[in-house]
């Protein structure tokens, strides 16, 4: 909880910084494939600081995130022979772990377009399912129609709370967030549940 609360502060120091805008396309980018922290925090302390511009940055984030998404469907088809052990000994508490992956190929086996809205809108991890995508060679178009609608609509969704409610959100998240990290870590756990059990 420690290391997560001190990447989250790095996060979001950025926000106080002339290049919050190209750390969150960075996070957002770099979240798809494999970084833990998402960049809804970071998109969140931005959308605050200028809530004007609260929908731009859920642009960049979806934008950035979708073009991430397909690096990690890359990594998944092209270099997943190399990257894989590296992915299942050092990222399996984001989910990377091989009873996730048959899971997951399951899914794509069923209903490739829904598995993917799931993961990109929701907690599931989408890192997951993009490298997964790569790997169970997925059809590149139903990926990209379901990243580009999920992450667009998490982002905009995102920004849109902070638009209406403004600092609040941010003051819940502050007093509570050793709570929140449990929670979080839960519905990276719990959302391979929901996956198994309901999609």
């Amino acid at each position: 909880m420690v290391w997560f609360r001190r990447l989250y502060d790095w996060v979001l120091h950025w926000a106080h910084t002339p290049y919050g805008t190209p750390a969150l396309g960075v996070l957002s980018f770099a979240e798809s494939s494999f970084f833990p922290v998402p960049p809804d925090p970071l998109l969140m302390a931005l959308s605050l600081s200028a809530p004007r511009r609260a929908f731009l940055y859920a642009t960049v984030a979806s934008v950035c995130s979708v073009v991430g998404g397909l690096a990690g469907y890359a990594i998944g088809a092209w270099a997943w022979g190399q990257v894989g052990p590296l992915f299942f000994a050092y990222l399996g508490p984001m989910g990377f772990t091989s009873e996730n992956f048959d899971l997951v190929q399951g899914k794509y086996e069923q209903n490739a377009f829904l598995a993917v809205f799931a993961a990109g809108f929701t907690p599931i991890p989408y890192k997951v399912f993009t490298v997964a995508a790569g790997v169970f060679s997925v059809s590149l178009g139903p990926f990209f129609i379901a990243s580009v609608i999920s992450r667009s609509a998490r982002f905009f969704t995102v920004s849109g709370l902070i638009w209406l409610f403004g600092p609040a959100i941010k003051i819940f998240i502050d007093r509570y967030f050793n709570l929140l990290t449990v929670a979080f870590f839960l519905l990276l756990a719990g959302g391979f549940l929901v996956i198994k059990y309901l999609l």
